[in-house]
């Protein structure tokens, strides 16, 4: 089992990869600190243009399925919101690409959110497609 401490190591890494991906994309792009443990809704990462602008609540898992809690989802939402952003989901699965779900791609469950990888793959965006939509 992987201890906290590795996992979370594991997604400030996929984090900071993603960082790169938009920086070199021509975006500007920023990790939020602390984020999920803060006293406000917070997203893990915000990136944008003089066009558009994104708010990510990114995860990195090595099962077939992500799960996400009822108040993470609701917390991305708000924030977009009031940031005047789209919220988007980044999800990376075991050995796959980054793929970015729209919150209402997520399937409701009784404590919160899911999506397994197929459906990711179908529903989700890939990296380029997110910048193109």
């Amino acid at each position: 089992m992987i201890s906290h401490g590795a996992r979370k190591r594991k997604g400030s890494i996929a984090e900071r990869d993603l960082i790169h991906k938009f920086w070199e994309a021509d975006w500007a792009a920023a990790r939020v600190a602390g984020s999920g443990s803060a006293q406000y809704p917070q997203p893990d990462i915000l990136a944008g243009n003089n066009i558009r602008k994104v708010v990510i609540e990114a995860k990195v898992t090595a099962d077939k399925a992500k799960y996400f809690l009822k108040q993470e989802i609701e917390d991305l939402k708000e924030f977009a919101v009031l940031f005047g952003a789209e919220p988007w989901v980044a999800i990376k699965f075991n050995k796959h690409d980054w793929l970015f779900i729209n919150p209402e791609d997520l399937k409701e469950t009784d404590k919160g959110y899911s999506i397994n990888t197929e459906t990711a793959e179908r529903r989700g965006l890939g990296f380029d497609e997110l910048l193109r939509d």
